[in-house]
């Protein structure tokens, strides 16, 4: 470990082995460290008998829910739009050649102490039983509305300016009520919370977008999943950038994050070697000691409870996966609930089995006690393990010191967030946006599910 290289990444997350692909890919000599034996980091997807170890060491791994290697349990399940910028960078860094998908099969929002599908066209939003029938016309005019927006073509806009009406004077114009606009920005936009309706409604409706268009590309829903697991994610990009001359190191202690007297990277320790590196990027907990001071911030506590069922969840048609999110105002709370489920059909447990995590951003001294509306909604819980974990960010930019620190995994159900801290990472890495070239159809088409 004597040589110098361009980048060492610390952490086999998906955000760290997407920007070591994109390194190698350009040509940088990248190292690539994880103090684990296996790729995934927080994400990782694993066996029975590892999840029985993480949550319940020492006591007997149950015999009566499959075989040890029927099981790739995610610890952070996350589902990908299938227009949405990871499968932009599965296509364009290849990757897809080491993958296979799914799609998930459906997905709902509760409202109204019910579930029900999200539409997504003025067709499913006249046949929804979200709403009634004058609340169905006024979203199928606004459907129409979006599909319709052309920037170049005045006609098409309805006195509506997207860059300076807030989202919640668009939705006031066609009266849609509050229930309405909770479903469409929650489990359509993915909004967080509710600050978007203040914010321009160009970026909700280039989030609606995204969610119509990765709808039609499979139809039943907009999301996709690997099949195996989360974990294969970070596996293949790893392979891509092994393929380039990236070099790993898995089970791999990190002693110490070396600085020079100005706080600036130099190297990293790893027992009595060092190796020496112009800048380092990492997920947060590499980064809580470095030169006598933390690099990284607690910002909010995610509550998970990853829950093991012996049925689909009820009243979702019998789906083999689901995406579900409650939003805040349907439960009296300030943040959505989110429920992600897949099953065999993914190859990520047993025949018969199912496994359903609920999220959330803690609100309370009571974070399981939170859940209690998602948890409500899965029928018999055969067995349940919750975390509560601290979401960390990094101080600053990174730029002064040369370290690159990415975001903890927030409770959403989906890639989006992670996309974006990607995407920021390599703005603050490279002073430049990161441009991903559009491959033709065929390469796009690579994404099966």
């Amino acid at each position: 470990m004597d040589e110098t290289y361009d980048a060492v990444i610390l952490g086999t997350g998906v955000s760290e082995c997407v920007l070591s692909a994109l390194l190698s890919v350009e040509g940088k000599k990248v190292l690539h460290i994880d103090r684990n034996d296996y790729y995934g980091a927080e994400c990782a997807s694993l066996n029975l008998t590892q999840l029985y170890n993480k949550f319940r060491p020492g006591e007997p791994v149950p015999t009566d829910i499959g075989r040890d290697r029927d099981y790739a349990v995610d610890m952070i399940p996350k589902f990908m739009m299938a227009n949405g910028e990871i499968v932009n960078m599965l296509v364009h860094t290849d990757v897809t050649r080491y993958l296979e998908f799914k799609q998930i099969s459906a997905s709902y929002v509760y409202r109204d102490r019910r579930i029900a599908k999200v539409p997504s066209t003025e067709m499913e939003a006249v046949r929804s039983p979200l709403m009634g029938l004058f609340e169905k016309r006024r979203a199928k005019r606004f459907f129409e509305f979006l599909q319709k927006w052309r920037d170049d073509d005045p006609s098409t806009h309805q006195g509506i300016d997207l860059d300076s009406w807030p989202m919640e004077k668009v939705f006031a114009h066609f009266g849609l009520e509050a229930g309405t606009r909770d479903f469409i920005g929650h489990a359509m936009a993915l909004n967080l919370e509710d600050s978007y309706m203040k914010r321009p409604a160009r970026e909700t409706y280039e989030r609606i977008l995204l969610y119509t268009s990765s709808m039609a590309r499979y139809g039943k829903s907009p999301y996709i999943y690997p099949l195996y697991g989360l974990g294969e994610l970070p596996q293949g990009f790893a392979r891509l950038s092994a393929i380039h001359g990236g070099t790993y190191m898995l089970d791999k202690p990190v002693d110490e994050i070396v600085v020079d007297d100005q706080g600036r990277f130099v190297g990293v320790r790893s027992g009595q070697e060092t190796v020496k590196a112009n800048l380092v990027v990492g997920d947060p907990s590499y980064f809580r000691q470095v030169g006598g001071k933390s690099l990284v911030r607690d910002t909010v506590k995610v509550v998970r409870a990853i829950c093991i069922l012996k049925h689909p969840i009820p009243n979702t048609d019998n789906s083999d996966s689901v995406q579900l999110i409650i939003p805040q105002n349907q439960v009296g709370r300030k943040n959505d609930i989110y429920i992600a489920e897949v099953s065999s059909a993914h190859n990520i447990c047993a025949p018969g089995i199912y496994v359903a995590q609920v999220s959330t951003i803690v609100e309370t001294d009571k974070p399981e006690l939170e859940l209690r509306p998602g948890l409500d909604l899965l029928g018999e819980i055969h067995d349940k393990f919750v975390t509560v974990s601290a979401l960390e960010e990094p101080i600053d930019s990174g730029r002064d010191n040369n370290i690159y620190i990415t975001r903890s995994y927030d409770p959403t159900s989906h890639f989006e967030t992670v996309v974006e801290d990607i995407h920021d990472v390599w703005r603050r890495m490279t002073g430049q946006p990161l441009v991903l070239k559009k491959r033709n159809e065929e390469d796009a088409a690579q994404v099966q599910a």
